[in-house]
């Protein structure tokens, strides 16, 4: 069975290291006298997301993003589009803060709504910049342009009943949850319209439900049994991609945390494997396995025939390379598990190199050359064409 379109065998999630003038340039939004206008920020941007993309296709990956390089965190620069939405503040919880880490709060103020496209006119400047690229569309080598957007469960899972106005919402279910879904379908109805063909969800929270303290958190802080919530996150995510054309492929991202190097959440994928593999509408899963905080591959056995698992064994938070033998020991074992073995995955790194504007403990060519290690993994494991 051919891999869905726009699934590689040398894939990744998303994010790549911010370069400087990006960073500093990010650094003068801070202060309103030194800011520098939104236009100039954009053309800095553009700059270096048409560079990243020829990084990524003459490093061997097939499947091109923006490097996340317009956002600051991989969720708020999204969700903070909405209209209902509001960013205030930081988050308080001391299972998101375990490493000192206070991510901004997402707060739903009003009605959500979906005024404007939010993605469109950044993935049109990225396929843009693949179809300008040497080595891209020209040379008939098969490219595709992935937009990468939080999950809907973002809106609900770190805030909860609290950060969603009751005047609002006087009740979460249905209107909250109807009104989400239909923000998301427009999203990516917009994107479809566009040309893109896909879309991956990044959802830490299915993945945090695999954490023991944060189930507990969870439970106390939405007031129902985690497996009820990773239940009711698996059907929001369903109805949002529900009515997708069917050459449009969506794909779901798990991770544990990604914040300089560092992880937030630990345990394997057995609370919510079974749910997540047997019952989440999409055609693709990119999982972080980097190390043990990841438990082993039995939850694999849930896989459906018909899905794929891009298998996050190799690490984006450390500078050293991975060991070449351990990634194809680690796949190999990983297959057994599978219903159709290595046919059923593709590899990566866990995560994007960086989720967050700071990125993780490495440099940008220590970034490349875990890529080209990976790319050339996937090649002796799975053969010269990485689409099959």
């Amino acid at each position: 069975m051919p891999l869905p379109a726009g699934v590689y065998r040398a894939d990744h999630v998303g994010s790549f290291l911010r370069p400087k003038p990006i960073l500093d340039a990010r650094e003068t939004l801070d202060n309103p006298a030194t800011a520098i206008s939104p236009a100039s920020l954009r053309a800095i941007e553009d700059e270096h997301i048409a560079s990243v993309v020829q990084s990524q296709i003459s490093n061997g990956l097939q499947s091109i993003t923006d490097g996340e390089f317009r956002r600051a965190w991989f969720h708020i620069d999204f969700l903070q589009h909405l209209a209902g939405v509001e960013r205030h503040g930081s988050l308080s919880s001391t299972n998101v803060t375990t490493h000192g880490v206070t991510p901004p709060k997402i707060v739903v103020v009003d009605k959500l709504g979906h005024p404007n496209a939010i993605q469109v006119d950044d993935f049109k400047f990225v396929e843009k910049s693949v179809a300008s690229a040497a080595g891209g569309k020209d040379e008939g080598k098969k490219i595709t342009t992935k937009v990468c957007i939080p999950s809907p469960t973002m809106v609900h899972f770190r805030g909860g009943r609290e950060a969603i106005s009751t005047e609002a919402y006087p009740e979460l279910d249905p209107d909250f949850f109807d009104d989400l879904v239909k923000v998301y379908q427009a999203e990516i109805k917009d994107l479809y319209d566009a040309g893109c063909r896909f879309v991956q969800l990044d959802d830490t929270n299915l993945a945090y439900l695999c954490d023991e303290g944060m189930r507990a958190e969870a439970a106390k802080r939405h007031g129902e049994d985690p497996q009820a919530l990773t239940r009711k996150y698996v059907q929001l995510i369903n109805r949002a991609v529900a009515g997708r054309p069917k050459d449009m492929v969506i794909g779901v991202h798990l991770c544990k945390g990604n914040f300089r190097s560092q992880w937030f959440a630990e345990g394997g994928y057995e609370p919510v494997a079974e749910v997540l593999f047997k019952e989440l509408d999409v055609d693709v899963y990119f999982l972080e396995f980097d190390d043990e905080r990841s438990g082993g591959f039995e939850p694999l056995r849930f896989l459906p025939e018909n899905k794929i698992v891009v298998l996050g064994v190799m690490s984006s938070k450390k500078a050293e390379l991975d060991d070449k033998e351990d990634i194809v020991r680690r796949l190999n074992e990983a297959a057994k598990f599978c219903p159709r073995g290595l046919d059923q995955l593709c590899l990566s790194h866990q995560c994007g190199f960086s989720s967050t504007v700071e990125g993780n403990n490495l440099t940008e060519e220590q970034q490349w050359a875990k890529v080209r290690l990976e790319v050339e993994i996937a090649k002796q494991v799975w053969g010269e064409d990485l689409s099959v």
